[in-house]
Formats: structure tokens, C-alpha cells, sequence
């Protein structure tokens, strides 16, 4: 969770100014204030996305504490958001993230309260885990999220992203498990995700031991990212074309997909299946799959059809 020395990558990107914290608020579909942010800015760029963007450019959209709340919120929110059928995640500013803001966060990690060994190592497994939510929100949303990376992708990025459904990045991205270059093994994430994203179990034991820099050709090989853009500009564009692919099909079909896949990878082939089997034998039973035929019959693109909400 410790994900990056934050000095060492102002150091990298140094010339940004540094931030007076500005509140970003979050508008709702109908275009009225949903709810206030000082980390996220959410926008509605089409109809049923939401775009999430990380929003601290001046100090490299680095992790502070309100970020780690503000991320359960807005997540929590979108998985009970009927307008919502896909996510974008992306970052503003020169880069993605630089991961935990260490400055902001020391005094509420490495000087955890208790008054003996047994209540510190109990206040701290509480923050630790408390933290670990902020991405596996990420993961139980029922909304396919889609991440957009540009630049570097540090520590606490690379626990974000492996918590994602689908990755993309820059051609000038470089993603780093930094953890180990400050003395603790990564808590939020990473080390259990990194495994079952990277086909490779001794690459992902390189980038983790080593602290080394995966740079975007490497990322995309390994299975890190799936696809590969010149610039940010065009990542956005082809974020958005993706998720508005994705917001076009039927919500009960694009939902039950991604919740069964994460089950899938966790479990056997047979448990699998078995839950595949007791899931449908519900959502079998919408329109949905007669309206998604009739188009398929009539040679009409899923996107022309007007699905319910879900």
C-alpha cells in the first residue's frame, strides 16, 4: 500500500506547481450536482459511461487520504447507478498516478495507535484492509471498467489497474510494482491480482522483487494491456469507442459477463460452470435475448436496440 516515494517522482516530473486542493463535483446524467470530490472529477461523456479521472495533476494524481475514501464512494455509487452500463477510468495531467502520496499518508500508516503490540498490529490490519477496499470496489462493480494509462502508472497504480476489467495504455507508459524499494511488500492488491493478469508467474516475481520498469511494448506482450496508443488523445477516443461498444449491449448480458468471469478465475472449471448454471437459469428469462436475436436476424447492430435499465 506504501506504493511510491512520492519525492523521487516529483523529482522525474518536477515543474508542476504544487496543488491548493480545488473540489471537483460530480455531475449526475441529468446534468444537476451529484456529489463533491477533491481527488475524482466524473463526467458523463456519452450516454450510459461514466468517466472517472483521477484529479490531483499538480502532485501526479498521487493517493492521499481522501482519495482512498472518495474511490469506495464513487464506486459504490456507479454500481447502483442505472444510467451508468460502463466505466473509463483515466488520470489528468502529465501522468496516470505516482502512486500513495507518502507525505499526506505517513502519519496514518507508520504510526498506527495502540497502546501494546497486540492493539497496533489490530489498527493497523484494520487501515490496511480499509485500504484494500478502495480497488476491490473497483473489482465488484458490476460495471466493466476500462483504464486508460498514460505515463507512468506507479505502486498504487498498478494495484487500480490489476483491479480493472480491461487495460489500456501509451506508447510512452512505464508501469513500476515500487514497494519493495521502500521496505514493505505490496497490501492492496497487487501481489494478488499482478499473477492472475500476467500469463508469466516468474515475470511478475521480476517486477515485484525488483522494483524494475515494465515500459508499454513489455506491458502489452505480457497481457498487462491489451492494446497500445501513440498518445493520450487517442486512448480517450479509443477508450470511449470501447465502452460505448461495451454500453450497447444488453446490461443484464455485459454484467453477468464480467461478475462470472471474476468468479471463473477464482474458482475450477466445475464451480465455475456451476454458478454459470444457476445464474442463467435466472437471467435467461429476460427480453433481452429475444431483442438481441431479432437484431442479429435482421442484420441490425446490438446498439440500435433501446434495452431496460438495470
Amino acid at each position: 500500500m506504501l506504493s511510491v516515494i512520492v519525492r523521487s517522482a516529483l523529482t522525474k516530473y518536477r515543474g508542476l506547481r504544487l496543488p491548493s486542493q480545488s473540489v471537483v463535483r460530480a455531475m449526475s446524467s441529468s446534468g444537476g450536482p451529484a456529489s463533491a470530490y477533491t481527488t475524482l472529477a466524473i463526467s458523463h461523456p456519452a450516454e450510459s459511461i461514466t468517466h472517472v479521472e483521477l484529479h490531483r495533476p499538480e502532485k501526479l494524481n498521487a493517493m492521499n487520504k481522501a482519495f482512498w475514501s472518495e474511490m469506495v464512494d464513487c464506486f459504490n455509487e456507479i454500481a447502483g447507478d442505472p444510467d451508468c452500463r460502463v466505466v473509463v477510468v483515466s488520470g489528468a495531467g502529465k501522468i496516470f498516478t505516482a502512486g500513495i502520496d507518502l507525505m499526506d499518508m505517513a502519519s496514518d500508516v507508520l504510526q498506527p495507535q495502540g497502546d501494546d503490540t497486540a492493539r497496533i498490529s489490530w489498527n493497523l490490519r484494520q487501515k490496511i484492509t480499509k485500504y484494500q477496499e478502495t480497488f476491490s470496489v473497483i473489482e465488484k462493480c458490476p460495471k466493466p471498467v476500462v483504464v486508460a494509462v498514460h505515463g507512468a502508472c506507479i505502486g498504487g497504480g498498478v494495484d487500480l489497474i490489476t483491479a480493472c476489467d480491461i487495460r489500456l495504455c501509451t506508447q510512452d507508459t512505464w508501469f513500476q510494482v515500487k514497494e519493495v524499494d521502500i521496505g514493505l511488500a505490496a497490501d492492496v492488491g497487487t501481489l494478488q491480482r499482478l499473477p492472475k493478469v500476467i500469463g508469466s508467474r516468474s515475470l511478475v516475481n521480476e517486477l515485484a522483487l525488483t522494483a524494475r520498469k515494465m515500459y508499454a511494448d513489455e506491458a502489452k506482450s505480457s497481457g498487462l494491456v491489451s492494446r497500445v496508443f501513440p498518445d493520450k488523445e487517442a486512448m480517450i477516443t479509443g477508450a470511449l469507442e470501447m465502452a460505448g461498444e461495451i454500453a450497447g449491449r444488453s446490461p443484464v448480458a455485459v454484467q453477468g459477463t464480467k461478475i462470472n468471469l471474476i468468479y471463473a478465475r477464482d474458482h475450477s472449471v466445475a464451480e465455475g460452470l456451476d454458478y454459470m448454471a444457476t445464474w442463467n437459469m435466472s437471467m435467461l428469462q429476460t427480453q433481452d435475448v429475444m431483442k438481441s436475436a431479432q437484431a442479429a436476424m435482421e442484420k441490425k447492430s446490438p446498439k440500435t436496440i433501446a434495452f431496460s435499465k438495470l
